[in-house]
């Protein structure tokens, strides 16, 4: 044997060992079966109407979940300006309800009147010269349970960057917070505040809870619905409702109450202060227990668009057929914003209370859909296509022997090895 002949079988035998090019392999090599689907016009007109078909049934099915549902809403803003002491029927534009199955288009007929110059007490404090509002309203068929009770507000601008960052954490955790830390924070202008003592000498607090957010507190206290024109107590004509559990339970581990208080160092925020005597926290008033308080931790929680609902309460008993009267503590002014608050009564559906949004943007899907595989049969039928060979694509050549077998093919690749595709 030459000695050529073995330097050249030995540099072979390195190279292939040094080599990294991956083993000629079907799954190596990328040439595993695949499905190569052929857009026809005859395929494509059945996938659209097939998608068609199915996103008007999504779409009728939620709009039949929504339409399960009852509900009134009820806008009292006015009530303080225009309602008198006598019971008078609202503008109806102010009401808006729905009644699942027959009565479904029952009109539904409200009236109001108020009192000026009510007493009330908040926490153990009394509060005079508010107004009470005073709601009566029909229930036109039973609301199964569970009942939600909601406030919506509008043009109410939750959303606000400087809004929602109004608020320290620690201070909501209860931890202790210097008065300098609370400046630099995001709760100015409602951080501190120099007060003027009794004795003449101005002392810089610390507003508790800090911020625009807490400040501005939904306020106003809804009663609960007491049924007219039946027989027995107020008790038994009063339909009850549960405040607790309205709020999500890990906004509920963002608060906890102040355990010892420091009362020459905190005072209530300025919307606050009317339910406190001189607008002080004391030992007999002290700060409310932020971790209990669910309409707090709730607003807390602010809003993505200007008008939304926030929860009040629910009642686990059916609200039966009838009518009703609800007083309403109107302290929150609307009019600062020139915005709308209303109370919302409603039951619940599959998928929540009514909107008929979903369903109606689904068969708009479904309309699309029908509407494209209509254009494509008009169009195969007017001007139709002649296809190609559908053999002659590259996935459906055969690929050489020497492609197939695990060794280098002597010519470059074929076709069905350049794409991959081996049927």
């Amino acid at each position: 044997m030459d000695s050529s002949d073995s330097i050249h079988d030995q540099s072979s035998v390195e190279e292939k060992k040094t080599s990294r090019r991956p083993a000629n392999t079907a799954f190596r090599q990328q040439r595993l079966k695949a499905w190569q689907p052929i857009l026809t016009p005859k395929n494509v007109i059945w996938i659209f109407f097939v998608l068609g078909v199915f996103a008007a049934i999504v779409g009728g099915l939620l709009i039949y979940a929504s339409r399960m549902v009852s509900y009134i809403e009820i806008d009292y803003t006015d009530c303080g300006a225009s309602a008198k002491e006598e019971q008078l029927p609202m503008p109806s534009d102010l009401v808006k309800s729905y009644w699942r199955n027959s009565d479904s288009s029952a009109t539904v007929s409200a009236s109001w009147n108020k009192t000026d110059n009510l007493n009330h007490t908040y926490a153990g404090y009394e509060v005079n010269g508010l107004t009470n509002c005073t709601i009566q309203f029909q229930i036109v068929q039973d609301m199964p349970a569970p009942v939600r009770f909601y406030y919506r507000l509008e043009n109410f601008y939750q959303n606000h960057r400087r809004y929602v960052n109004s608020f320290n954490a620690d201070q909501l955790l209860a931890k202790d917070v210097s008065t300098t830390t609370l400046r630099n924070s995001d709760c100015p202008p409602l951080a501190v505040e120099d007060v003027k003592e009794e004795d003449g000498s101005t002392t810089t607090r610390q507003i508790y809870p800090c911020g625009l957010i807490a400040n501005s507190l939904f306020n106003d206290t809804i009663g609960n619905p007491v049924r007219v024109g039946v027989g027995g107590t107020e008790s038994d004509r009063t339909y009850p409702w549960n405040e607790d559990d309205i709020a999500w339970d890990s906004d509920k581990d963002l608060y906890e109450n102040l355990t010892d208080p420091n009362y020459d160092l905190i005072i209530p925020p300025p919307n606050w202060r009317k339910r406190y005597p001189n607008g002080r926290y004391s030992a007999d008033y002290p700060p409310p227990d932020l971790k209990t308080d669910q309409h707090f931790i709730s607003w807390m929680r602010t809003a993505a668009l200007p008008s939304f609902y926030k929860p009040w309460a629910f009642g686990n008993e059916t609200l039966i057929a009838g009518t009703y009267t609800m007083d309403i503590i109107d302290n929150f002014n609307m009019t600062e914003y020139k915005g709308r608050k209303s109370i919302v009564i409603t039951t619940t559906g599959p998928l929540g209370g009514k909107n008929d949004i979903p369903g109606i943007l689904w068969l708009a899907l479904a309309g699309f859909f029908i509407v494209m595989s209509l254009l494509f049969v008009l169009g195969n039928f007017l001007r139709p296509r002649k296809l190609g060979d559908h053999t002659l694509l590259s996935w459906n050549k055969v690929p050489s022997a020497a492609a197939k077998g695990k060794g280098k093919a002597p010519a470059g690749p074929t076709i069905g090895m350049s794409t991959g595709r081996d049927m």
